[in-house]
């Protein structure tokens, strides 16, 4: 079953939604070797691929309660996801700070998208 708009938003958004958990691994490889460093590289590392993983799942979603409930997941994710990117940005932690910031905005636009995504298919369920 198909709950997005455009077949070319869904394409785009696999590959989006990969390169981002992508970027995020490569960003916490530059984090310090210290205990609030490895949490945070843990954490960061499973909610930036939870946002891919579960947005290819949602997808593969057979109701549109199913879709919901996995969207939901995913903005969660991504939503933590410029958590731990804004503690990184405010701890300083990695000198490319464009870099934190790129990926801090990605994170925030994708928690936009998916709201709406959860929007539209919560509206075409009434």
């Amino acid at each position: 079953m198909d709950f997005l708009e455009e077949p070319e938003m869904k394409y785009n958004l696999i590959g989006r939604t990969k390169n981002f958990a992508m970027d995020c691994i490569s960003l916490t490889e530059h984090l310090p070797k210290s205990y609030l460093g490895n949490h945070i590289r843990g954490q960061l590392i499973r909610c930036s691929t939870s946002v891919a993983s579960n947005y290819r799942a949602a997808r593969l979603a057979q109701s549109r309660k199913g879709f919901i409930a996995k969207i939901s997941i995913v903005i969660e994710e991504s939503d933590e996801s410029e958590f731990w990117l804004g503690i990184i940005e405010e701890r300083d932690m990695i000198d490319n700070e464009n870099e934190v910031l790129r990926l801090k905005k990605e994170a925030h636009e994708l928690t936009s998208i998916f709201i709406q995504s959860r929007k539209t298919a919560q509206l075409k369920n009434h």
